[in-house]
């Protein structure tokens, strides 16, 4: 099975890609003018923020950088367009030959381009008397559209991936958590014959719906001896089925012309003066590579909290790798909405103060709990001791191993795996427990099941 994605991603500008005009107009054709409404007489201006934006992506993904690019006219007769034309990169993209990691497999990128949205339309009325209503509000924003090699496997990778690229893309530009839900890509699928273009799906976990049905359909074609016909297709989000809509389309068909109101735009030094800061999936990486963490603790520490991992580095050095790893995932990361808003040099030292403290013997697990619990401003409350706590541990040991077999699978590479559970269980126990006994435990269980 081969699949390639293309992924249509709103840039977090103000103004959009050719205007001046709001990206945040609410009310119904509030947000408009002559230029993206495509008047006579109108010209566009490029978006510099955008631009800027679209090339910071590109160097992300490892692209080549192209030297000089332009626009060109993508001629389509829908009205969400109202200048039946859409104005892209189609020569010179911002980037190509890049690539993007998932789970130590590399995706190939095959371009990174921008270009501006159409509007939205909406059907309205009954069959014989149907309507097309179009708010052109969205028309113009600016998208950036990343075009991978068909390197993705299954419908899950595909997912996997789109998940972990708007992780990196969130930190890089700003793009919306909500994003997993209104990222619009189209998927191009393949099972041994001609590809099927699935269209405009939406969201996360439509795009791995839509192509799991896709590639259930195309295998049965296959295996009853039927050919597979290159079309387009679109995803009905209902019934979690793909449904004809015509013909799939070849890049000559939409007359692609220079846009002539638009200059040639030299970008390779722009590329070559931005740095691009660590995003959390290349941290992750740093923090198994540097530290020994597991790549499950190492993603839910950056992932929990930039700040918390801030919080680890600083830690490493002065309480060593495995008692930082077990005081970040369990009592800090509980207490963490609280300390974020506190948060200063003073209450950093406090805190390792306390940790070195109860490394070195002087103060238990559970003072040391109270008084970050205090230093995060909570009511803390004394923990009653209970006679079955040896019992109790187990049973919470058992769980959690239960619950995680990817660490048990880690553990039998990396005993170091065993912190993230570990750092569960304080949590759990809210200090009930010394950490040396819930390690004790856990590695006992752990080489158990290895």
């Amino acid at each position: 099975m081969k699949i390639g994605l293309e992924i249509h991603i709103q840039l977090p500008t103000r103004s959009k890609l050719f205007c001046s005009c709001s990206t945040t107009g609410e009310e119904v054709n509030s947000s408009i003018c002559p230029i993206c409404l495509g008047f006579p007489g109108t010209r566009p201006s490029l978006n510099r923020r955008a631009l800027e934006m679209g090339i910071s992506i590109a160097k992300f993904l490892q692209c080549d950088i192209n030297e000089k690019v332009w626009f060109s006219r993508k001629t389509y007769f829908y009205p969400d367009l109202a200048k039946n034309f859409q104005i892209t990169q189609y020569e010179t993209p911002l980037g190509t030959s890049g690539h993007f990691m998932v789970e130590n497999r590399k995706i190939g990128i095959w371009r990174v381009h921008l270009e501006e949205d159409p509007g939205r339309i909406k059907r309205a009325g009954r069959a014989g008397g149907e309507v097309a209503l179009v708010d052109y509000n969205r028309s113009g924003i600016p998208l950036v559209e990343i075009v991978t090699a068909p390197d993705l496997t299954s419908p899950e990778e595909a997912r996997a991936f789109l998940s972990d690229l708007l992780i990196e893309l969130r930190h890089l530009i700003g793009v919306s958590p909500e994003d997993e839900q209104t990222v619009r890509a189209d998927a191009n699928i393949s099972v041994g014959e001609e590809r099927v273009e699935i269209k405009n799906i939406t969201g996360l976990r439509n795009v791995e719906r839509g192509l799991r049905f896709e590639a259930n359909r195309q295998t049965k074609l296959l295996a009853a001896g039927r050919s597979i016909v290159r079309e387009t297709r679109h995803f009905d989000e209902e019934r979690g089925t793909t449904l004809p809509a015509r013909e799939k389309e070849f890049e000559e068909d939409y007359g692609y012309i220079g846009e002539p109101d638009l200059g040639t735009y030299v970008i390779s030094s722009m590329a070559q003066e931005m740095a691009i800061p660590e995003t959390p999936l290349v941290r992750s990486a740093r923090l198994e590579r540097e530290y020994g963490l597991a790549a499950a603790t190492a993603r839910q520490m950056v992932l929990t909290s930039w700040e918390l991992a801030d919080m680890f580095e600083l830690l490493c050095p002065r309480v060593g790798n495995e008692a930082a790893t077990t005081w970040t995932l369990g009592a800090l990361s509980s207490h963490w909405k609280e300390l974020q808003e506190r948060l200063d040099d003073a209450i950093e030292e406090d805190i390792i103060k306390l940790i070195e403290g109860v490394c070195a013997g002087k103060i238990t697990d559970t003072e040391a709990r109270m008084r970050i619990g205090i230093l995060a401003g909570r009511e803390v409350e004394a923990v009653a001791p209970t006679s079955s706590s040896g019992g109790d541990l187990e049973v919470l040991i058992t769980r959690l191993v239960d619950d995680h077999p990817e660490v048990v699978r880690d553990y039998q590479t990396n005993p170091r795996a065993a912190n993230f559970l570990v750092g569960q269980a304080m949590k759990e126990t809210k200090g009930q427990y010394s950490s040396r006994d819930i390690a004790e435990g856990m590695k006992k269980e752990l080489e158990k099941r290895a």
